[in-house]
């Protein structure tokens, strides 16, 4: 416990976007596991440009007010906010759990209904085809939603209630996934790989 929060108050818990050589996002990991990959040359650090440095060239780097670094005997090292795998081509295609709270962040603690986000003990999930009518718990039939409005459209559908859905429930791609395990803390270095926060595929 004392090794975890100690690699938090140092940045090396900060969080890494990871792609592979096609430049498509495999996972997020931390900056210590990030400075193990750059060190071992298993991956190249991409700076804002996009232009990809092997750990010495990395090191070397002077870090900017704005970047995020950790110090070192031989003084501060910027974190890396994109790794790119040098040797692995593939993406993973792990399934993104449903469940109430990935619900809601695919649908940005937003109703679907009235489009308010009147915070997380106001919010429902609510099934678009109605459970009593034999409506499935799918990523595609269940939507966010205020309690006012879940009163107020019952054991409707969206038609009959005449409240429209702001948008059509999906199920999670990886990218988007991806984008949902970052919700915490996002930066601007991962937007032209898993979209700006908040966004959807």
């Amino acid at each position: 416990m004392r090794a975890r929060s100690q690699t938090a108050r140092t940045g090396l818990g900060s969080p890494v976007l990871v792609l592979n050589r096609g430049y498509q996002p495999v996972r997020i990991t931390d900056a210590r596991d990030g400075f193990a990959m750059l060190y071992m040359g298993r991956a190249r650090a991409l700076d804002a440009l996009f232009e990809p440095y092997d750990f010495w060239e990395w090191k070397s780097r002077e870090p900017s007010d704005l970047d995020e670094s950790i110090g070192t005997a031989r003084g501060p090292v910027c974190i890396p906010r994109v790794l790119l795998l040098n040797d692995y081509n593939r993406v993973p295609r792990t399934p993104l759990r449903l469940s109430r709270r990935n619900v809601y962040m695919r649908d940005d603690y937003m109703c679907q209904y009235c489009g308010r986000r009147p915070g997380l003990k106001e919010l429902n999930l609510d099934h678009v085809h109605p459970r009593s009518r034999g409506g499935r718990s799918t990523w595609e039939n269940l939507v966010t939603s205020c309690r006012r409005c879940n009163l107020e459209k019952g054991g409707e559908t969206p038609e009959e209630a005449n409240m429209l859905l702001k948008t059509r429930p999906v199920r999670p791609s990886w990218s988007l996934a991806l984008t949902l395990a970052a919700s915490r803390r996002r930066f601007v270095e991962w937007e032209p790989f898993i979209g700006p926060a908040g966004g959807a595929e």
